[in-house]
């Protein structure tokens, strides 16, 4: 048996599904534990209160481990298991690099990390995007909005774009030295940039989709060189929130942030020709080769923190 942690907000919970999605679809026997969101010492170390949110998607289907289960592969913390750890013998593996490969050969073992590189399931999305059904809004204030913002994405005659600003936790200054200034003003113009170009190609002209946690920083800010329109999303809030991610992969194209939760905007868009732009690092303490990224990201433009494309 293999079994997944699940920890972390909904972007990285989708990805460790996905890790485990694709552990089934290769034959491994695989379950999730979702124990880390009852464990009150762990959610004590997070900036932001986090919860299941995988049980939001619609009858997504999901084996959890049985507590038996996980206790076999990642121990009690015992004095016996700190032992087998400075040994060398734990069946506990924890994420290291930006992918590893070597987890597909791997039976009998408890899997920690993010999983964040789309090497890791992207052939298996299209399976992915069926199931990740989302659920709708209660108001039907929202789910009008909603639906008419999609349809304004879906129109042939628009070229949309959602863009994404991450700022909330990001601003703390534990995570502002491992995740800020990747996405600088001149990544997001260059973004514009290129999806403006892409745009012309096609005769059209772009209509941009703003999504953000600090809408009021958003509208300070500007997206395009043209005065094309821009569009704030802001009527998702709360439990709501996760609509957003939804109403992103309708669009024509996407620029992400260093962020798991635009990173799946982008992911779930069916388009056969989407254009998917994200920063070249996602963290500050990973620099990778760009041969190295585009292995890992197929199909996505990489652009730096200085504008350059990589």
């Amino acid at each position: 048996m293999i079994v997944v942690s699940v920890m972390g907000g909904l972007g990285n919970q989708m990805q460790q599904y996905a890790l485990y999605r694709k552990l089934k679809d290769l034959g491994k026997d695989a379950k999730l534990d979702t124990s880390w969101f009852l464990d009150e010492k762990a959610q004590e170390k997070v900036l932001a209160p986090r919860s299941l949110e995988l049980s939001r998607f619609v009858n997504l289907p999901m084996d959890v481990a049985t507590k038996k289960e996980r206790d076999a592969l990642a121990g009690t913390g015992s004095f016996l298991d700190r032992v087998k750890k400075k040994l060398g013998k734990s069946r506990v593996f924890t994420e290291s690099k930006m992918y590893h490969g070597e987890i597909f050969s791997m039976d009998n073992v408890y899997l920690s990390g993010y999983f964040a590189c789309n090497k890791y399931y992207w052939d298996i999305m299209g399976e992915l995007r069926k199931d990740f059904v989302f659920p709708e809004s209660a108001d039907p204030a929202v789910r009008k909005k909603n639906e008419e913002v999609r349809q304004r994405m879906q129109d042939p005659d628009v070229f949309s774009v959602s863009v994404h600003l991450r700022r909330g936790d990001y601003l703390d200054s534990a995570n502002a030295a491992i995740l800020g200034g990747i996405c600088t003003r001149q990544y997001y113009d260059a973004a514009c940039r290129y999806a403006e170009d892409r745009a012309e190609e096609e005769g059209k002209t772009p209509l941009f989709f703003v999504f953000s946690d600090d809408m009021d920083y958003a509208r300070s800010c500007t997206f395009g060189t043209k005065g094309e329109e821009v569009l704030f999303c802001d009527f998702n809030q709360g439990d709501d929130n996760m609509l957003d991610m939804q109403l992103q992969s309708f669009c024509r194209a996407n620029i992400t942030a260093n962020s798991t939760f635009s990173f799946w905007g982008s992911r779930l868009n069916p388009r056969d020709n989407a254009l998917r732009i994200r920063p070249f690092r996602h963290r500050n303490n990973q620099v990778p080769e760009p041969s190295v990224l585009h292995d890992l990201w197929p199909g996505y433009v990489l652009i730096d923190r200085d504008g350059s494309i990589r």
